[in-house]
């Protein structure tokens, strides 16, 4: 069955004036193009700005704004591009307080689109493009849509936009193609007296192996196993990335990267033995025509390796490990380098932002390589920049637009000196803002706009003579789920950050013996500890580094060090920043993490009186709830069916014959099973199972931090996979593809409300790109999975549909369900009853999960603050 876009669920017609409607504040049109090649913008590899963060003030900000004199900034977001980095603009993107933007997206044909504030949630790049045909409005050309953001917006990011007279944050595109291009820079850098890595560049069809081997020898280096690392010269800071060992590999690596199209230039460096990595951010607080940038405190990168890595890609800060939860990589601000190497970075660092001619912000990276320094030939590093009594500093990589996520390295480094999110952000624009005349009234309104509604709500809340309302948002915990644990932790915790009502803290649960352990251990005698966590700290990527850097903080030494690094760069940001209007200060406090027993957390939250949001992925299932199978079955008149289950202690199946509990559960469940495989993985204590060890195709597989005490095993229900046509030649409509032949098709549904009143929210089905099962990184990361709610007509009637959600609200009022839960079953998409799967009461609540999706096809929409705060009143309520 071929299923157009035309019949997957439309949004009411993108008109000029639902889209283009100036909605104020309007703070920043921001064009996030992930590595666009020359000429249409040299930028680097930009994560689009989450201005939720810019604009967590209030929803009164919008009230209030007819109330002001002059008009606000007018705000566009352009997130997308053709780069492989391109997941990591929009998952920037979704950040976005999508309420006060317009919205636009740029495909990897450089193709621009209109699309709603909704649309930025769609789960991945795959997600993105499949809904553009029936959910956006594309313009004729890319002029077209310059002349239309000179028309709509503000302010936005270069070149395209420079032709177009169109005033721009960041770096003019001249000095964009010089910084970009990794081997031009290093030229550059090496001309202004900085020490440089020693290089060779390739490009296509022009590779000569003989003058490869040449350079080799020259930097004294074995042509025949001499490591190197090599890497694109324009796609960004981490895609194509790898090590090489020897003239060979070297060769065929980079030929790889340019025949598999990532670019067209490759550049080969020595690599830097014994070195770390480290990045910064700098910011320009200085006047319209005069630079003057600020170098935030720098983050140490410490790769951790792992036994079961490859050698090779043990080495290297690759994509994976900068964007994707891993626990082989810790971050530390300020680094653990001697105090003289830090002033080193941050003073090349400034150097480096003014001689390439950069504007407003920018991160570098770069490299610290301890006394003795073996990597680099000496005579002609000779009274260089970057030269110290304790080893080189080296910079490498000019990343001209810095990714955004909301725990990107930008808002880790200037939440440590002060800045929010929203702070940081507005610093930027309104420094931007100042080289335009033409947008200094703007600025002033929106800087007085922003006085005046900071005043009203102090007002108010003498008035009213009422404290804010305390939250606690707990995350963490020892399950598989932990990492999105503390990405839907942050989520919630950033989301309700905006409401003036509230004063909400970040919790870590973490073990009384940490992490290390984890595996070699029962987990049921251990104590349980809980931190209280400062705004930076929670910025990390993994519950690991976050405890890890919780201990770090308390450190007498780096304590000290810490605190008189951020004193430095807030007193060098004041004095600039103080001469201008619109800056309000810093407003993230100094504060150190505090660590409690289980137990003192628990009292300190009753004396608090505060209610507390619980997103420990410590997941109450119906599959654990064994006793619930026979309760359940009284539903089937109403629709509701379970499936049939085989429970086993763990200790039976490591200690009988694989084949026959096998044969017991194919004769019982009718199934089979890769019994043998799993029950080796929980004997060997493994983190996590391969991708594809088992018989169908599937991803990595978490496994559980301790051995559960028992199993269950149930039989796999066959669907007919939905699969994405390509376009054809003479089609440009891609179409889902899908049998029919099966009646069961599974889906996943939100309900919300009180107990006995729960609500269905719209169904969603996930078309998988690979395997049976959704991986984690399908559930919860950029990358892969597109998801459809509700289900496409075509596929699943509305009849059909509307029973699904009673089935559903049927089982969660049976089950007592209150506030929030997640309920997976297969529906029959021709009657709408439903086989249950599991009830989840903690899902997940990253920026991509499916339920914030649902959460916006209702009618009105329900954006992701508004949501989280709706489930908070319920806790409030039933706590009054």
């Amino acid at each position: 069955m071929l299923i157009p876009l035309a019949h997957l669920p439309r949004p009411p017609p993108l008109t000029a004036s639902a889209i283009f409607r100036p909605r104020a504040p309007r703070l920043l049109a921001s064009l996030s193009l992930a590595t666009p090649p020359p000429p249409l913008l040299a930028a680097s590899a930009f994560a689009s700005l989450p201005l939720r963060a810019l604009l967590s003030e209030s929803q009164r900000e919008v009230e209030m704004v007819g109330e002001s004199e002059g008009r606000p900034l007018r705000v566009g977001l352009v997130c997308g591009g053709p780069s492989p980095e391109r997941g990591i603009s929009l998952n920037s993107a979704r950040s976005g307080e999508d309420l006060l933007v317009t919205c636009y997206y740029i495909d990897c044909g450089m193709n621009a689109y209109a699309i709603s504030p909704a649309q930025l949630y769609s789960n991945t790049p795959s997600d993105f493009d499949f809904k553009l045909e029936s959910l956006a409005q594309g313009f004729q050309s890319l002029f077209d849509f310059a002349q239309h953001l000179a028309a709509n917006v503000d302010i936005v990011f270069p070149e395209l936009l420079e032709k177009a007279n169109v005033p721009f944050v960041g770096t003019p595109s001249k000095n964009c193609l010089l910084a970009f291009d990794k081997y031009n820079a290093s030229l550059e850098l090496n001309a202004q007296g900085f020490l440089t890595v020693p290089n060779f560049l390739v490009e296509k069809d022009k590779l000569a192996k003989s003058k490869l081997e040449e350079w080799f020898q020259s930097i004294n280096l074995d042509k025949e196993n001499g490591k190197v690392v090599v890497k694109p010269t324009s796609a960004g800071s981490s895609i194509g990335v790898v090590v090489a060992y020897g003239a060979n590999d070297a060769a065929e690596k980079a030929e790889g990267i340019i025949s598999e199209g990532i670019d067209d230039k490759v550049i080969i460096e020595v690599f830097l033995e014994g070195g770390t990595e480290f990045t910064a951010i700098v910011v320009d607080v200085g006047t319209a025509n005069n630079s003057e940038p600020v170098v935030l405190l720098p983050t140490e990168v410490e790769l951790q390796s792992s036994s079961n890595i490859d050698i090779q890609e043990d080495t290297i800060f690759n994509y994976r490990r900068k964007y994707l939860p891993t626990r082989q990589v810790a971050y530390h601000t300020p680094p653990r380098f001697p105090s003289e190497v830090i002033d080193c970075i941050r003073q090349g660092v400034s150097i480096l932002f003014r001689c390439l001619g950069l504007r407003d912000f920018a991160r570098i990276d770069g490299w610290f390589l301890p006394t003795p320094v073996t990597s680099l030939p000496s005579a002609e590093n000779t009274g260089k920049f970057g030269n110290t009594k304790y080893g080189a500093v080296l910079f490498t990589d000019i990343n001209l637009m810095t990714g955004m996520e909301q725990t990107s390295f930008l808002f880790q480094q200037s939440s440590k000196v002060g800045f929010s999110h929203s702070r940081i952000l507005r610093t930027v624009v309104q420094h931007a803002c100042s080289r335009y005349p033409s947008l200094v009234p703007c600025s002033n309104a929106w800087a007085a706009l922003s006085r005046k509604i900071q005043a009203a709500k102090q007002a108010e809340a003498i008035q009213k003579g009422t404290s804010k309302k305390k939250v606690f948002v707990i995350f963490g915990g020892d399950t598989s789920e932990r990492q999105v644990s503390l990405m839907s932790g942050t989520n919630v915790w950033l989301n309700l950050q905006g409401f003036d009502d509230l004063d909400v803290t970040p919790c870590l649960l973490t073990s009384g013996n940490g992490y290390s352990s984890f595996h070699n251990q029962n987990m049921n005698g251990i104590s349980r500890d809980v931190w209280t966590l400062p705004y930076s700290l929670v910025l990390r990527h993994t519950i690991e580094e976050v405890n890890a850097a919780c201990i770090e903080a308390i450190d007498p030494e780096r304590m000290e060090l810490t605190s008189r690094l951020r004193d430095q760069v807030m007193n060098e940001l004041g004095q600039s920043l103080s001469k201008y209007d619109w800056f309000a200060g810093f407003d993230i406090a100094d504060k150190q993490p505090i660590k409690y027993s289980l137990q003192q957390w628990i009292n300190h939250v009753k004396e608090a009186q505060a209610v507390c949001m619980v997103v420990l992925e410590k997941m109450v299932l119906f599959n654990r709830c064994w006793d619930l199978q026979e309760f359940l079955t009284q539903l089937a008149s109403y629709g509701v069916h379970t499936i049939p289950k085989d429970l086993r202690a763990t200790e039976e199946i490591l200690k009988s014959s694989p084949d026959d509990i096998w044969n017991d559960l194919k004769a019982k469940l009718q199934t089979e099973t890769d019994l043998e495989v799993y029950a080796n993985a929980l004997e060997r204590k493994l983190q996590r199972m391969p991708a594809n060890c088992l018989s169908r195709a599937h991803g990595v597989i978490e496994m559980p931090v301790s051995p559960p005490e028992s199993l269950i095993f149930e039989p796999f229900i066959e669907t007919d996979e939905i699969i994405i046509s390509t376009k054809s030649v003479d089609d440009s409509t891609r179409h889902l593809v899908w049998k029919g032949e099966n009646k069961w098709l599974e889906v996943t549904v939100g309900v919300v409300g009180k107990r006995g009143e729960m609500l269905s929210l719209n169904p969603s089905i996930t078309v998988k790109e690979s395997g049976d099962i959704l991986s984690l990184e399908e559930k919860f990361q950029g990358g892969t999975g597109i998801n459809l709610t509700p289900p496409p007509s075509t596929i699943m009637s509305e009849e059909a549909l509307q029973k699904c959600k009673s089935c559903i609200e049927t089982l969660a009022n049976t089950l007592g369900l209150e506030g929030f839960s997640r309920i997976d079953a297969f529906v029959n998409v021709q009657n709408g009853e439903i086989l249950l799967i599991e009830v989840n009461t903690v899902p997940g609540m990253t920026p991509s999960t499916v339920l914030i999706h649902q959460a916006l096809t209702e009618k009105p929409p329900i954006y992701p603050h508004k949501f989280f705060r709706t489930l908070l009143d319920l806790a409030f309520a039933r706590a009054n």
